[in-house]
């Protein structure tokens, strides 16, 4: 069985700038603008060459203290209000520009809120050129002399140089040349005096290692960034895309010829260099003609009035500077005709827009729009130095969000160490700009701990150096050895006189021979003398350098070795700065989030204070109405203890009363049924009686003399609790003096979820007919629990019962069956005795009072 086959591991790509462990922090430097006008306030203080401190204006919120808050911002160095434009081109772009002639890339871009002076800084003024013109100016005077002849490069689409000999770049610039209006500037076109002023260098800069075995090469190009899309400022079109001409009714003429300008995409060479493809870039051989090339550029660019700058940028624009480098042949007459050879760096010089808020600005429409795009881009700069920082200080591996604008996209290749980064934060000291400039100091003091990776050295041709004046000596050396060979022969005896006048003159040539004798003896003297010299001086020499070179290395030894400490003890110094810096950033964090808890907790105690008072408030007032209400019930007590003993007084002595009246009647009654009488009167018989018992009438009600009685609630046993009072749609209200009450229940008519959730017991009225006839209420009450599912269910435990009964209801002796007399007893006065005693309001010892309804036989009439 044949082994698996594995998969072919992708190659990984090693970027430049990998190879190396070695990283420079980002350097930031710091101008400080001078005021408008004298009278202002100045929020911003230079304390010295590396540090300034913001002060917060009056007006602005005070801090937790009550104290107006100072804050430092350390900066690799602090340019104030006095500094010249060369000061700061000797310190921020003059190594920038060496490392350019030496094949390195470099990028430098002005940072600060509009009108701190960016676009000064980078373009200048007339009488004071800024850092773009000055950087022009050293470049050519350090390639002046060993520039290519024009179009020996040729630039194409791909971020690369092709190279031709000079006969094709002879051809092209005569058909150049041809045409009607070229393209390319001349340099031999009078400077523009708009912008003569501005690249008027009085100070004379060049580069100190320039290779003389090559020729150079200058291309430049300008772009600018404009609502996050690219445009070439360079591009030839028939009218000016920005301003287009408008007719008398304030409507744009129409016109075939008008091309918009055409947005550029950003692409990737093959060495992942990002570049904007379609972009013109232009051959300049002279300070003044690439200047030219970038105010034509310049006119082109988008600026607006606002409320804070008159002429206010509108887009980021980036001027690049490419040089071109390629090594001269083994003669030292032509280019070497090898791309490969080919070194091309590039610096960058890059104008941000000013971040500024609507508010002040006062923007509206295209404006805000404008200005919208504008914060968004520098935001996402901001973010992708803060991502940077983040993962170089914990070791993290979060993407950096490049891709999210086209500035961060477009220059990525130099944070991931294509060259070095130099930013100047430019800031306006007036009070109005202090939060502005807050945040562009937070943004600098954090892009400072940036640390980028620093660019490889160029590969070296392997050509011998020395090879443009190989065929083409200097004049100095050649008179020296002149001066140095009449010396040695004036050292030497003179010659006789060598003219002979006769032929048998035997004295001349004898004469030259013995000065030539001794001219050779002291020649081959002093060759012998020079040689031994020379020998004794070569030996000396070789000791010489043999001790030279032991020095050397052993002082090389040492440099390795104090090389290897200092470099211990600088990364040791870092890795402490950072420690200090994240306990710093920990400390502060912490200090905020104590104030925050101290805040929190005094704010827990008075609240706490205020809810002790009020509970001792209501706990007073409620003792106060439990003493209250015990005096009112005591007293109430009190007084219906009274009421009810004389009521009770009132009734027996009413009820002996009537007592008194019946027996009273009674023996009237018997006095005259036990009567003699002579003649009996007729009478019914018994028997007819009975077949036909009299109806039974209703006594009225007795009007009792008792004051009504209040209608009174049964009160549950259980009425601490929340009940749910379930009562059917079908239930009958009953007129009982005791009815159930229970409060804080809810009632319902059918059972539901949410009223069960809010309760803890249930109580369902059921009402049924007892045998009786009367009405049975039934209480049935349980309690209420959460299941697991989140429902609630009812267990029941006790019922109670309601029930009336009627007093009609009571078993009375009826008239109509007599009960079994025995003989000879008197049954008639039994019987009339006892319906007698019915027919009255109330039989005595009975437990019914006067205010209930009684059914009995009428009484008799006489006869």
């Amino acid at each position: 069985m044949k082994p698996a086959r594995s998969k072919t591991p992708r190659k990984l790509v090693v970027k430049k700038g990998s190879q190396t462990s070695l990283k420079d922090p980002v350097g930031v430097y710091c101008r400080v603008r001078p005021l408008s006008f004298l009278d202002q306030e100045c929020c911003i203080e230079v304390i010295n060459s590396t540090t300034v401190q913001l002060h917060t204006p009056e007006g602005y919120r005070l801090n937790r203290n009550g104290d107006y808050k100072e804050t430092q911002y350390s900066f690799k160095q602090v340019f104030g209000t006095h500094t010249t434009q060369k000061e700061l081109f000797d310190v921020v772009a003059n190594p920038l520009v060496d490392d350019l002639i030496r094949g390195k890339n470099g990028l430098l871009f002005t940072y600060g809120v509009t009108g701190s002076g960016k676009t000064h800084t980078m373009t200048g003024s007339p009488g004071e050129g800024g850092l773009l013109p000055r950087c022009l100016d050293m470049i050519f005077n350090s390639i002046g002399s060993f520039q290519a002849k024009r179009y020996v490069f040729k630039s194409n689409d791909r971020n690369s140089m092709d190279i031709q000999c000079e006969v094709d770049a002879l051809l092209e610039r005569q058909k150049r040349e041809a045409m009607p209006n070229p393209k390319t500037p001349s340099g031999k076109r009078q400077v523009d005096p708009e912008f003569a002023d501005m690249i008027t260098v009085q100070e004379f800069c060049k580069a100190e290692e320039v290779d003389e075995d090559s020729v150079y090469g200058v291309f430049v190009s300008y772009i600018e960034i404009y609502n996050n899309y690219i445009y070439d400022l360079l591009e030839e079109v028939p009218f000016d895309p920005i301003k287009p001409k408008w007719n008398s009714c304030s409507t744009p003429m129409r016109n075939t010829d008008f091309v918009p300008p055409q947005s550029k995409l950003l692409r990737e060479d093959k060495n992942h260099n990002m570049y904007v493809a379609g972009c013109t870039e232009v051959e300049v051989k002279s300070t003044e003609e690439a200047f030219e090339v970038f105010w034509r550029g310049q006119k082109k660019r988008r600026i607006a009035n606002t409320h804070l700058n008159r002429e206010s940028s509108r887009s980021h624009s980036v001027f690049n500077i490419k040089l071109v480098q390629a090594p001269l042949d083994a003669d030292g007459d032509n280019v070497l005709q090898e791309k490969e050879q080919i070194t091309i760096s590039q610096l960058s010089l890059v104008d941000l827009a000013g971040s500024e808020r609507t508010n002040r600005t006062k923007a509206e429409g295209n404006r805000l729009r404008e200005a919208g795009n504008i914060n968004q881009s520098l935001m996402t700069l901001r973010t992708c130095m803060e991502v940077l920082r983040e993962n170089q200080m914990y070791g993290t591996n979060k993407m950096v969000p490049y891709r999210d604008s086209k500035l961060t996209h477009l220059f990525k290749n130099y944070f991931d160490g294509e060259g070095k980064v130099r930013m100047i934060v430019c800031v306006n000291p007036k009070a109005e700009d202090y939060e502005e400039s807050l945040q562009v100091m937070r943004f600098a003091e954090m892009t400072q701990e940036v640390e980028v990776a620093r660019p490889v050295d160029k590969a070296i041709c392997g050509l011998t150096p020395g090879r443009r004046y190989r065929h083409h000596p200097r004049a100095g050396p050649v008179g020296d050895e002149l001066l140095v060979t009449e010396m040695v022969l004036q050292s030497f005896p003179p010659l006789p006189s060598c003219e002979i006048l006769d032929i048998n003159d035997e004295q001349t040539l004898p004469r030259l021979i013995e000065a030539l004798e001794k001219r050779h003896q002291l020649r081959q003297m002093m060759t012998d003398e020079f040689n031994k010299q020379s020998i004794t001086f070569k030996a000396m020499l070789q000791e010489f350098d043999n001790g030279v070179l032991n020095k050397e290395n052993y002082i090389q030894g040492k440099l390795n070795e104090k090389e290897k400490v200092i470099s211990g003890q600088k990364l040791e110094i870092e890795r402490l700065e950072k420690k200090n810096k994240t306990l710093e950033y920990k400390i502060e964090i912490l200090e905020k989030t104590t104030t925050i808890y101290e805040e929190d907790k005094r704010n827990l105690q008075q609240e706490l204070e205020t809810q002790n008072q009020k509970l001792q408030r209501q706990f007073s007032d409620k003792r106060r109405l439990e003493a209250r209400l015990q005096g009112m019930v005591t007293e109430t007590t009190m007084k219906w203890e009274k009421e009810c003993e004389r009521r009770v007084a009132a009734k027996q002595l009413e009820m002996q009363n009537k007592l008194w009246v019946k027996d009273e009647k009674l023996k009237q009654l018997k006095a005259i049924v036990t009567e003699p009488k002579t003649e009996k009167p007729e009478r019914p018989s018994r028997e007819r009686d009975r077949e036909k018992p009299p109806q039974r009438t209703v006594s009225p009600p007795p009007v009792p003399n008792v004051p009504p009685l209040r209608l009174r609630h049964r009160r549950s046993r259980s009425a601490g609790d929340r009940w749910v009072d379930h009562k059917p749609a079908s239930h009958v209200q009953t007129e009982t003096v005791m009815q159930p009450h229970v409060p804080h229940a809810i009632t319902v008519s059918v059972a539901n979820e949410k009223a069960l959730a809010k309760c803890e017991k249930y109580m369902l009225t059921h009402q049924e007919l007892a045998s009786d006839g009367e009405i049975e209420t039934k209480l049935i009450k349980g309690d209420v629990f959460k299941t697991r599912g989140g429902g609630q269910s009812v267990q029941f435990t006790e019922i109670e019962t309601l029930k009336q009964e009627s007093p009609t209801g009571r078993k009375r002796r009826s008239s109509t069956v007599a009960p079994a007399q025995p003989e000879g007893a008197e049954s008639e006065w039994t019987d009339v005795e006892t319906r007698c005693s019915v027919a009255v309001e109330m039989r005595a010892g009975s437990q019914l009072g006067p205010g209930y309804q009684h059914h009995a036989q009428p009484k008799r009439k006489k006869p």
